[in-house]
């Protein structure tokens, strides 16, 4: 155990597990590295879906999450429990991913305890301070504190070289998220719930829709959906499934305006393996999410993005990814182009995917044993 590195992964929501998962299982085929995991559970049943896909049992489990949680609250629990630990195993290096509260407060632990950090998924940036909020903010400040940044992309390398960062820190290895997509897609995969097997089997256009953002609350979401609803009455071959956030304040707006829609299938959150197999099946998706925007032009699906910015520039300049914002003329305007002309569809389809090609997590492993 002496001789060998070790490496600490830290996360806390299903994305950062989703993507980390990967890694982890490229560190543990390593004989030179004894690899841990370590979860904050700021989100606890969502964490708990990838975890158990992927089939990693984390070595410590802090059990964050508590009903009603703010920012601070999340912040302060992570940041003593995980001291704690890193004080306790007093690895080598602590491995951290993206943008959430247990991203940039596992780094200022690691830093806390003079653990050097590296993290995954490094130098996305939207240059505004809280858009989006706080995930904006929680990158740099990570990248403050880390000390090997691991770059999907080489635009994500050059953001980090701008704010100061040596280049012999930086590697550009793509997107984990690729990896872990890659190895849960299936052909003619079975859904367990038999209404969305019934769903899909309908030989429609499918609509994928996910929202979320902090930023998009009310009214933002409301001229979302209503510029959904309206171009489903346009177009009768097609409809909408909406796996619905657990926020309340989503839920509302949602039912208010979808609710009533024949061919809109409101459903509850999905786990990985059946959602990203379900993004498969789909015409086209419209999200807030940031990982849909990597992971959905593997799979040859033009992704509206309903965000006024993206940390993502690749997918857009690529032209898989298209930003429209939320503004509900734009919304509809995109939504109904691509449904109505295969030009515009085929050539957001068919345009190459900038964020890898599946070998991210080998490349992070080689780095950490060799640095």
């Amino acid at each position: 155990m002496t001789n060998r590195k070790k490496v600490m992964a830290v996360f806390g929501t299903r994305p950062e597990a989703i993507k980390m998962a990967p890694v982890v299982k490229a560190l543990k085929q390593e004989a030179s590295v004894h690899c841990q995991v370590t979860v904050t559970a700021q989100h606890r049943e969502m964490l708990d879906q990838v975890l158990n896909l992927f089939e990693i049992v984390p070595d410590f489990d802090l059990n964050l999450m508590q009903q009603g949680q703010t920012l601070t609250d999340i912040t302060t629990r992570a940041l003593n429990g995980l001291y704690e630990v890193f004080r306790q195993e007093s690895p080598n290096l602590v491995l951290v991913h993206g943008d959430t509260t247990t991203t940039f407060v596992a780094a200022l632990a690691a830093f806390y305890a003079q653990i050097p950090v590296g993290h995954v998924e490094a130098g996305l940036r939207t240059g505004n301070k809280y858009s989006p909020f706080p995930e904006e903010m929680n990158r740099k400040l990570t990248g403050v504190l880390t000390d090997l940044h691991f770059a999907p992309t080489e635009t994500a390398k050059n953001n980090l070289l701008r704010e100061g960062v040596p280049a012999e820190k930086v590697f550009v290895t793509g997107n984990t998220v690729i990896d872990a997509l890659l190895a849960t897609v299936k052909p003619s995969y079975t859904f367990l719930d038999p209404m969305i097997q019934e769903i899909v089997g309908q030989g429609k256009k499918m609509i994928l829709v996910t929202t979320h953002r902090r930023e998009n609350l009310g009214e933002p979401m409301r001229q979302i959906y209503q510029a959904l609803k309206d171009t489903l009455k346009r177009f009768p071959d097609t409809y909408v499934v909406f796996p619905v956030h657990k926020n309340p304040q989503v839920r509302t707006v949602v039912n208010e305006v979808l609710g009533s829609e024949s061919r809109v299938f409101l459903i509850e959150p999905m786990d990985y393996e059946p959602f990203v197999n379900l993004m498969a099946l789909s015409h086209l998706i419209l999200t807030d999410s940031g990982g849909i925007q990597e992971e959905a032009p593997s799979l040859g699906k033009p992704v509206l993005v309903v965000r006024d910015t993206t940390e993502r520039p690749e997918a857009v300049a690529a032209g898989t990814v298209a930003l429209v914002g939320t503004n509900y003329d734009n919304v509809l305007v995109k939504l109904q182009t691509l449904l109505s002309s295969e030009d515009a569809y085929n050539k957001m389809a068919m345009a190459a995917n900038p964020y890898g090609d599946g070998l991210a997590s080998g490349r992070i492993a080689r780095i950490v044993i060799e640095t």
